[in-house]
């Protein structure tokens, strides 16, 4: 059978970049109260990774009748059960350092776990001067964007004297964190910020701001042989730069809304441009899904790639729940205890 797992902290794992890694109290919560989700994607015989096995089923019985969702209840297994499984895969929500070693602290054979340099490697493609590479190749009529990796402060003050207004991001970190925007020059409080984020992470990148009209993504998968497929979009929301719900709906539907603002020419020619790039990217050093966030800035410009998500993302998640509600949101609504909360609107 496979295993999958979701560990909601991976960006902060990533960051971390140790096995020992303790997650903040939020991150460990939201792992804890929405451990089912992978339920939305697990094939019959497969195991899910919970903290509460009743907790999970009765969370998942809830969320099948919110929305229909068709498939069979997979086995839930808390940690002290997985050494007795017969277990081939695994697939947790993005592979860092912390996951695999909580996974041989529970017994299972590292045969079937990546390698600490295969783990690396993915470390290594998921900072965020990946996005930069893959943004250069995409430029074309009606798309923006730029991205600058700097290893010094004077580098980036450097930067403000042409562009005065940026976004300054840590090279790994999770949803909303991590990210700081500058107008106009740097405080000394900002300074600090970067100075220690140059000491722990080796650098920050730096992008010029745009007028966002709207966020999106796109959600791909990547077999590890060459082939990169394309799952769908992913149409969502942020606050403050966190990730705060998905609409469902059909993909032409949400194509459509895309098209009220960029060309569906535009659009065609950077999904199939990504696969291009990424196939090519991944090929031999990744297997697994992942996203690319873009957004619809003020102009009708798109952005094709504000970020690389190199794991399972919240618009996978959507993509799943589509199949069943085409017409409504889902969110994850409050604070421990966190609530995958689906909505179907009326037509």
């Amino acid at each position: 059978m496979k295993l999958h797992v979701f560990n909601p902290e991976h960006d902060l794992a990533l960051a971390a970049n140790i096995a020992n890694f303790t997650a903040p109290l939020a991150g460990r919560a939201l792992r804890t109260d929405l451990g089912y989700i992978p339920a939305l994607w697990a094939d019959e015989g497969d195991a899910v990774l919970v903290e509460d096995a009743d907790k999970a089923c009765a969370c998942f019985m809830r969320l099948k009748e919110q929305t229909g969702f068709q498939a069979e209840m997979p086995l839930w297994v808390t940690k002290t059960k997985v050494s007795s499984l017969n277990i081939e895969a695994i697939e947790p929500w993005g592979w860092d350092l912390a996951i695999r070693g909580q996974l041989l602290r529970y017994g299972v054979e590292e045969k079937i776990l990546p390698t600490v340099d295969e783990i690396e490697e993915i470390r290594r493609l998921s900072h965020r001067k990946q996005t930069a590479y893959v943004l250069e190749q995409l430029l074309h009529t009606g798309v923006v964007g730029e991205a600058f990796c700097c290893f010094s402060v004077d580098e980036i003050e450097e930067k403000l004297n042409t562009y005065p207004d940026v976004v300054l991001k840590a090279p790994w970190s999770s949803s909303g964190r991590g990210v700081r925007f500058v107008h106009g020059g740097m405080s000394d409080a900002l300074r600090g910020w970067v100075s220690r984020l140059l000491q722990t992470q080796g650098s920050v990148m730096l992008e010029p701001f745009y007028e966002k009209i709207m966020d999106f993504a796109m959600e791909f998968s990547s077999d590890g042989a060459g082939t990169v497929t394309y799952s769908g979009l992913s149409l969502f929301a942020t606050v403050n730069g966190a990730y705060s719900g998905n609409i469902l709906a059909n993909e032409e539907e949400k194509e459509e809304i895309i098209s009220r603002y960029i060309s569906k020419e535009c659009i065609a020619y950077v999904r199939e441009k990504i696969i291009e790039l990424t196939s090519a990217l991944y090929k031999e050093k990744y297997s697994g899904p992942f996203g690319v966030d873009m957004m619809v800035c003020k102009g009708g410009l798109l952005h094709p790639c504000v970020e690389i998500n190199l794991r399972r993302t919240m618009g996978h998640v959507a993509l799943s729940l589509s199949s069943y509600v085409t017409n409504g949101t889902f969110a994850i609504c409050g604070k421990s205890p966190f609530e995958l909360v689906v909505e179907q609107h009326n037509t």
